[in-house]
């Protein structure tokens, strides 16, 4: 990987996902501002219908690998023959070599804390207890310093318009897989299509999240495997409660030098003493940052 850049990452310049909108500003001024543009997307899984979810649109396939693998709707030993994208029907379809009937699952809804399509299919604590998360990995706050500053000053689509959230998957200090979107959740899954198809483990990396770390966010880490999941926003109980039952380093309020860790802290290595030069004030808007 080439210093500074991501595998794969949001394009800001893509007319698609964002537009400009004529308004005012509060002086009453005249304006032209960018907004992120958002579409739906409807999922089939071979012959059925799964889900329709609004998204910025890219990385269709991706998405929808992610969302199946992340509702445990594709398990590691289906086999993918094809994922294709229906651009003028606004429709992904992902077909496998067995056929699959997920009709009563569909049935069973248990609504998340997410955004936009926070509601997710099923039980989505079928394949939590049985994750084992490794130990191996540690991560020094050296790293981690160097790891947010990395994030903080990519191009982003917030930069660009705002009204999206931002994943990362990273490698120590380097950041590899940069995702955007209209809801979290939609971006941790395009981060799991792409693991999926490109067959990446999550044993020893690092998951960054500009969004809240709830229990959905928690069970999305622990079923990709990845054992450190960052924030630079905050917690809630059951997110901190199933972070410390399934062995996850939880971190959060990640800013400047600072962050709380309230579960896993036993993989956080102190060769960086917090610098109070250095610090980012609480609900600083510094250019570049992928906020929230």
């Amino acid at each position: 990987m080439v210093e500074g850049k991501f595998l794969i990452q949001p394009d800001p310049a893509d007319p698609r996902l964002t537009t400009r909108v004529d308004g005012i500003d509060q002086t009453g001024a005249a304006i032209t501002t960018s907004v992120t543009v958002e579409r739906p997307l409807t999922l089939f899984l071979n012959a059925q219908e799964i889900v329709t979810m609004m998204t910025i649109g890219d990385y269709p396939e991706y998405l929808a690998i992610g969302y199946l693998v992340n509702q445990n709707m594709l398990t590691a030993s289906d086999r993918v023959e094809a994922v294709e994208y229906e651009a003028d029907l606004d429709a992904v379809i992902v077909r496998t070599d067995a056929k699959t009937n997920f009709e009563e699952k569909l049935k069973k809804k248990t609504l998340t804390s997410g955004c936009a399509q926070g509601t997710a299919f099923g039980d989505l604590m079928e394949k939590f207890d049985d994750v084992s998360l490794s130990d191996d990995i540690h991560l020094r706050t050296s790293e981690l310093l160097t790891l947010l500053k990395r994030i903080n000053t990519a191009p982003s689509l917030y930069q660009e318009a705002g009204a999206i959230h931002g994943c990362v998957l990273a490698d120590g200090d380097t950041p590899l897989i940069y995702m955007e979107d209209v809801g979290r959740h939609n971006a941790v899954d395009k981060i799991a299509g792409y693991m999926r198809m490109n067959d990446i483990s999550g044993a020893d990396k690092i998951f960054y999240t500009t969004g809240r770390l709830t229990s959905e966010m928690v069970i999305k880490t622990v079923q990709m495997g990845i054992p450190i999941l960052i924030s630079r926003s905050g917690f809630t109980a059951w997110g901190v409660e199933l972070a410390r039952e399934a062995n996850l380093t939880l971190i959060g309020r990640a800013r400047g030098s600072r962050f709380v860790a309230l579960a896993g802290q036993h993989r956080i290595d102190y060769d960086a003493l917090p610098d109070s030069e250095a610090e980012e004030p609480v609900g600083s808007q510094r250019k570049g940052s992928l906020k929230s």
